[in-house]
């Protein structure tokens, strides 16, 4: 009988804990011994070997995808040579992967039955949806949120790019690597408001502590 799968995609802020969540899963997979196979985009330049990592420490290895990597025929390969598949793919910063990319998870769900389960942000710093995480929305069979908390008791939705000094930043190019030293994940209402004081303070015609 051929196995059924489906793609799923969990989607939350920074900070999230999502890949925490995808090296859970991972370890129960080993523990019940499923076999199961880890995807990153080579975008995320954070680190040098391929691993996922977690903020927490723990850690697995992973195959990169590249812009121009064609999962479906890819993983078609490995289906062919070995005349299986692991029954799970996960994959960490879903976002970075393009529509078309997607679209070969899905194929690969479809046509050889393996479940895919993607992790990754929505929006990007100024709020507008990746091309992976949008397509992933249209497609998708299952889509969750990974919930976390604003520092003002909100549900987190933005991930606020910030500068040095802890300002929020609203111009610049889509992808910047980071972490807690460039972004925050903060609840729309407070986004609003720091930007709003930002662009202020940009406006006014006297510095702080000017009359």
């Amino acid at each position: 009988m051929k196995r059924i799968g489906k793609l799923y995609f969990r989607y939350g802020t920074m900070g999230s804990a999502k890949t925490a969540m995808l090296l859970t899963q991972a370890y129960n997979f080993e523990e019940r011994q499923m076999e199961y196979l880890c995807f990153k985009p080579v975008i995320d330049t954070r680190e040098q070997r391929n691993v996922i990592r977690s903020r927490i420490g723990i850690e697995r290895e992973c195959r990169w995808i590249y812009p121009d990597t064609d999962l479906y025929s890819e993983l078609r390969h490995i289906f062919e040579q070995t005349l299986s598949l692991p029954s799970w793919l996960l994959v960490d910063e879903a976002q970075f992967l393009s529509a078309a990319q997607v679209e070969q998870l899905a194929r690969v769900t479809d046509d050889f039955g393996c479940n895919v389960m993607c992790y990754g942000l929505r929006t990007d710093f100024k709020t507008h949806l990746f091309e992976g995480s949008r397509r992933l929305f249209e497609i998708a069979d299952s889509i969750e949120e990974i919930k976390s908390t604003c520092s003002c008791g909100r549900k987190t939705i933005v991930n606020a790019r910030i500068d040095s000094a802890g300002n929020i930043i609203t111009e610049g190019e889509q992808v910047e690597i980071g972490g807690n030293d460039k972004y925050m994940a903060v609840c729309r209402k407070c986004w609003s408001n720091k930007r709003v004081e930002k662009e202020m303070r940009n406006t006014l015609p006297f510095s702080d502590g000017e009359i």
